[in-house]
């Protein structure tokens, strides 16, 4: 054997036959130069390239090596008209400022590029019909397989609107299951958790600083902190609304500290929980000697709150995971099923609720007209 020979590689060889040399990367490389270069066949590379079973770890490395050295790279435009499939997820969304919208929508791109799928994102500024159509066709231009609709305002139990039909779609955060595929939090189920806590404490009754009326995550905790409180015979106090920031909550905490009853308030996020702590403080109240606060989501920094919060644990990874999941189903086995999931929430306990101070005043009217609107 030829002193040059000894040791050399099949791919060593190939290079030799087509004229290339390591480093050396040529622009515009066909799938036939990668086949040329690797000694195999135009077959195996797509084969390579497609991701396909059937190919052994020896080959699929030299493949890959002269996909490598020549700077190929497949075509995911024919690649896709070839398999029908474009390996992308539309995500529709309404509001990005959320903290539940954001979690939600980085749970589902981690849990998308797991399985091998891109996320095409849209907001949509507007929530109207012709904003969904609109997105919709936008997205089908971008060519997308299916799509997940992050729906956190009430849209689909309106008359007025409705997704396309012939389209794969799962929605988070929606009250519409009885037409749609839909993945969300216990949002109830959180809520009444975070009352009973309190009044466990032996709180007589929770004061709710509630989200955006236009919100159904927000509505949905209302509802439950309501029934919580009436299902154990206790009187709900006056509903306060913010609008999901932490000033809202300052705002709203500036009021509640001159309610001298108040002993105990159920916070519907951490980020109006925040507001509520600093305007508490300001106002003298103690946290949690003369208040107990709760809060909702259980962000990275609940933790670091002063004093650490207290709050209801959402599993935004899961919500991520089933949405993914679903609209995976939907599309490789055309299923229709309808109805929602909900992922489980937890409560988290914290250094910011503790028993009432003693001598707690009984229920009586409030002192302060607090704006519900």
């Amino acid at each position: 054997m030829d002193t040059a020979d000894s040791g050399s590689t099949d791919l060593d060889r190939a290079r030799t036959r087509t004229g290339k040399r390591p480093g050396r990367r040529t622009q515009g490389a066909s799938m036939a130069d990668v086949a040329r270069l690797a000694g195999v066949s135009s077959q195996t590379v797509s084969r390579v390239s497609n991701g396909y079973d059937g190919v052994n770890e020896e080959t699929r490395q030299q493949v890959l090596a002269a996909m490598k050295e020549l700077g190929y790279r497949p075509n995911s435009a024919a690649r896709a008209l070839k398999r029908g499939e474009f390996r992308t997820i539309g995500v529709i969304t309404f509001n990005l400022s959320t903290t539940g919208n954001m979690r939600t929508l980085e749970a589902i791109a981690t849990s998308a590029a797991q399985d091998g799928y891109a996320v095409t994102l849209l907001p949509v500024a507007v929530p109207t019909q012709d904003e969904v159509r609109g997105a919709f066709s936008r997205l089908g231009e971008l060519a997308v397989d299916a799509v997940i609709a992050i729906m956190e305002v009430h849209l689909l139990d309106a008359a007025t609107i409705s997704l396309p039909p012939h389209v794969q779609v799962v929605v988070a955060d929606s009250d519409a299951g009885d037409r749609y595929a839909v993945v969300d939090t216990d949002q109830a189920g959180g809520a009444r958790a975070a009352v009973r806590h309190l009044l466990d404490l032996g709180h007589r009754t929770v004061w709710h600083l509630a989200g955006p009326e236009e919100s159904f995550a927000a509505q949905r905790r209302a509802d439950a902190w309501n029934a919580a409180l009436t299902e154990e015979g206790r009187v709900a106090p006056p509903l306060v609304r913010g609008d999901w920031s932490a000033e809202s909550g300052y705002r709203a905490g500036l009021l509640l500290a001159d309610e001298r009853d108040c002993t105990a308030v159920f916070a519907a996020n951490d980020q109006m929980a925040l507001g509520l702590l600093r305007a508490l403080h300001e106002r003298g109240r103690r946290i949690p000697e003369d208040v107990s606060v709760i809060g909702f989501d259980d962000i990275p920094e609940a933790g670091s709150f002063l004093p650490p919060l207290t709050t209801v644990h959402q599993d935004f990874a899961e919500v991520g995971r089933l949405c993914v999941e679903g609209v995976l189903r939907r599309m490789h086995l055309d299923a229709t099923e309808h109805g929602t999931t909900l992922v489980p929430t937890k409560l988290v306990v914290r250094a910011s609720t503790a028993p009432p101070p003693t001598g707690e005043l009984r229920d009586g009217d409030s002192r302060v007209s607090l704006d519900a609107g």
